[in-house]
């Protein structure tokens, strides 16, 4: 099962305002472990950055004026995240802008059905409590010590932490037993032996016979 965890900083808060995204941070997941595999990307949102949104991220136009347009990525960006879930902190948010640009480009929106939101996961798990990703890492003890600022791959990669604690964590009860399978089977093939012959000899069977003969009226024979 492969599923991608997805953030993105914008420039605001509405595209129909005609806000953009400027960046992107993707993790992959396969069978909810991360396999290392990630895509990244600043973008040009050919328009200024506001200062409300530059205090979120820190992305300013001097930076990002150097950054491919989103013309010239959106085609990689589908082909990493492909037909895998997309899990995503109030994915609503991020969805909505994905979906912009693509109409932007002439191109087929993702649908809502695709979307896992980790938001409502927590709220559904934890009733009246924060549900931002800052709380969730305190919650499950996660070291987000390193995000003074907003940033996509970074959020993306505690998202993925805080991901699989939402779901149950690590299991290690299922570690544990591959272990012990493993060093039974060690064992097995250090210690087997070949199956031991069960027919009588002729020896045994004369040796039987006259066993029999000392016994009065034997059931044996009967």
């Amino acid at each position: 099962m492969r599923e991608i965890v997805l953030d993105t900083e914008t420039t605001g808060l509405n595209p129909k305002n005609g806000d953009r995204i400027v960046e992107i941070g993707c993790i992959e997941l396969v069978n909810h472990v991360a396999t290392g595999n990630h895509y990244h990307q600043y973008i040009n949102p050919e328009r200024p950055m506001p200062q409300e949104a530059f205090a979120i991220h820190g992305l300013g136009d001097d930076f990002l004026a150097d950054q491919p347009v989103m013309a010239d990525v959106m085609n990689e960006f589908l082909e990493f995240i492909d037909n895998a879930t997309l899990v995503i902190h109030n994915a609503e948010f991020d969805m909505r802008f994905i979906n912009a640009e693509l109409d932007w480009l002439g191109l087929e929106p993702l649908p809502m059905t695709r979307a896992v939101d980790t938001v409502r996961m927590a709220r559904e798990k934890y009733p009246g409590a924060a549900a931002n990703l800052d709380a969730l890492c305190r919650r499950f003890e996660i070291d987000n010590s390193t995000r003074s600022l907003h940033g996509a791959l970074l959020d993306s990669e505690l998202l993925a932490e805080v991901y699989l604690e939402l779901i149950g964590g690590r299991q290690p009860d299922f570690a544990l037993a591959d272990e012990i399978d493993a060093v039974v089977t060690a064992v097995n093939e250090t210690q087997r032996r070949d199956p031991r012959p069960h027919e009588p000899t002729a020896a045994e069977r004369t040796a039987h016979g006259k066993f029999l003969n000392d016994i009065s009226e034997p059931i044996w024979n009967s």
